[in-house]
């Protein structure tokens, strides 16, 4: 939806209430009633506890040594932490300062917290601030004009804008009114001037960057400035850089970044399109796109079983779902799947500790909704070429692309096999972000390239990075039997691969089988396949006809012991949260690989 400033500056003088309840009463009231309602006392309980943490914990400030860690390391964690744990503190305070006004240290702690996050020399992440006005330690006469700030806005400068002007919002009536003041100075200085007279990378970019930027700005904006002209100009801007989140999407609605991404992007597309609907009397309504409706149920489609969904790219393995956001997605297309209220993310399950998602999990739950597990289904997402399927507990999904796809992987027709939520053929998700993870040295990093992925390794090469590189997909069909089959060859830099068909027979009828045949041909005899599967670490058990995959369920994995010998070894990565995870590497090595080369394997549920 893009409008020009004077359609927009027409449209937002309809509405002059606060957007988010209609008056203070009306709030109060809402947080008394919420007391009193079994659907929310388990989240209610969870913040109280943080508080009484908290309560014992003193603020801490962050130190010019975590700030330059990376500068110095090229590690995020240490400041990250720090950061994270502060913002905490800002959300916890906040919510208990309304849930419970009449305990006047929430208030007290809230002020304090506010005002050490008004003191931070930046509200970005160092990460995000390579070769920025911020890290330049030449003097700069720029500095000297605050009228015309430089300032850097990353996802989280843009967050923390968001948050501060809410929280001001809401607590207004209670709030010092030099809190009040520094709060409004600090997010027009840092933000909202900036946007206006600054143009950033992001505005174009077609992930999560744009809409969490441009819809956390939108939202202080809409919270903070009160002269509809300034508002229309900053909602023009701020409605552009969305168009281009929506661009980076397909017309299947998939988020090839991950769910974790698509919660976080989309999560802020939401809430913007939310306050701005509401703005605008519901004449500027975002949730009337087409793509908007598929995106929105990416969510029940991709997950697995339980709080596990399909991890590829960027993901992790397990994802929290915001109950209150599911809610509210609900309430506006009704064929979004509820998920069951014990999948809810607890409150101190964000580690970045962000407000906007918090807030709305109790703002948005909806005791009228009741959710149901995941149901038997099949989804083939034609555009992204991802294929998934849910079957009494069992699971198989696999998927083509191209790598150069948002977060990035290089995982052209890998593949994930589970029974009962455990996994047996696995993705090992993202792992732990540093500097490295983000340039030229990304694949690497095992869990990145397809040397970590269940990919053919041949003569010794991995598959190539690119938007070139990519698969065709030859053939498709859903029925008792689900059938895929796509062609690989173009994700390997290899003249001599003519054709690398893999297809998947995906059989449901009692218990699922995986049948995988790949059939490669070339002009001259290659040196080496390898047909490599990634694994948990579990117990193995080799026999004449294949190897048995142990944990609490089992399956068996059949091949030819005649053309393939197997040696599995024991690997490991830095896992998203900075902890080692160990795994298995099955390869099954073709004995004696020629032009023509046809591999069957054979994954029985036992």
């Amino acid at each position: 939806m893009l409008l020009k400033y004077e359609q927009i500056h027409d449209l937002i003088k309809k509405n002059k209430f606060s957007l988010l309840f209609s008056s203070k009463q009306e709030q109060d009231n809402w947080f008394k009633e919420i007391k009193e309602k079994i659907v929310y006392q388990s989240l209610l309980l969870e913040i109280k506890d943080d508080a009484t943490k908290l309560l014992e914990t003193p603020l801490q400030e962050l130190t010019f040594y975590e700030f330059t860690i990376f500068r110095e390391t090229g590690s995020r964690l240490a400041y990250e932490r720090s950061y994270f744990a502060k913002r905490r503190r800002l959300n916890t305070f906040a919510l208990m300062t309304l849930i419970e006004p009449d305990e006047p240290i929430y208030l007290k702690e809230l002020h304090e917290a506010i005002w050490s996050i008004c003191n931070e020399y930046t509200w970005c992440l160092p990460a995000h601030l390579k070769n920025s006005p911020e890290m330049d330690t030449k003097l700069n006469e720029q500095f000297q004009h605050l009228e015309d700030p430089f300032y850097t806005i990353d996802l989280f400068a843009a967050e923390t804008a968001f948050t501060l002007s809410e929280i001001l919002k809401l607590t207004e009536h209670i709030i010092d009114p030099l809190i009040q003041k520094r709060v409004v100075n600090e997010v027009f200085r840092r933000v909202l001037v900036p946007f206006q007279k600054q143009s950033f990378d992001w505005e174009t970019s077609t992930h999560n960057w744009s809409a969490v930027c441009a819809g956390a700005i939108g939202s202080a904006a809409l919270h903070l400035i009160k002269d509809d002209k300034q508002l229309a100009s900053i909602l023009e801007k701020v409605l552009k850089a969305i168009s281009y989140y929506l661009k980076g999407f397909n017309n299947d609605g998939a988020c090839m970044e991950g769910y974790g991404y698509w919660q976080y992007g989309f999560g802020f597309f939401v809430y913007f399109a939310d306050l701005l609907k509401k703005k605008t009397s519901g004449e500027m309504n975002l949730f009337h796109i087409q793509k908007v409706h598929q995106i929105a149920l990416f969510q029940q489609k991709c997950f697995i079983y339980k709080n596990q969904v399909v991890n590829f790219s960027d993901s992790t393995e397990r994802g929290a779902i915001f109950l209150g956001l599911s809610h509210y997605l609900k309430t506006i297309f009704p064929d979004m799947e509820a998920p069951e209220v014990e999948l809810r993310s607890s409150y101190c399950e964000d580690h970045c500790s962000r407000w906007a998602p918090a807030f709305r999990n109790l703002l948005w739950l909806d005791d009228k909704i009741s959710g149901n597990p995941w149901r038997n289904e099949t989804y083939y997402l034609k555009d992204s070429q991802w294929f998934i399927s849910r079957h009494d507990g069992y699971v198989f999904a696999c998927k083509g692309g191209h790598n150069d796809e948002p977060h990035n992987h290089n995982d052209i027709g890998h593949f994930i096999l589970q029974a009962k939520g455990e996994s047996f053929l696995m993705d090992l998700g993202s792992g732990m972000y540093c500097e490295d993870y983000f340039n030229k040295k990304r694949y690497t990093f095992l869990c990145n390239g397809s040397q970590g992925h269940s990919v053919p390794v041949i003569n010794n090469q991995f598959q190539a990075e690119g938007y070139a590189h990519k698969a065709t997909i030859i053939d498709y069909s859903s029925q008792a039997e689900d059938l895929i089959e796509m062609d690989l060859k173009k994700a390997y830099n290899m003249k001599s691969l003519q054709h690398l068909v893999r297809k998947f027979q995906w059989q449901k009828s009692h218990t699922p089988e995986l049948v995988l045949f790949d059939t490669f041909h070339f002009t001259e005899n290659p040196t080496s396949i390898v047909e490599r599967f990634i694994t948990p670490v579990m117990k193995v058990i080799e026999d004449s006809t294949g190897v048995i995959l142990e944990g609490a369920e089992k399956i068996k994995v059949h091949f030819d012991r005649e053309q393939l010998e197997l040696i599995i070894r024991k690997n490991e990565f830095i896992n998203h949260f900075g902890k080692r995870e160990e795994l298995y590497q099955l390869d099954f090595s073709v004995k004696k690989p020629s032009k023509l080369t046809s591999v069957e394997f054979r994954f029985r549920f036992m």
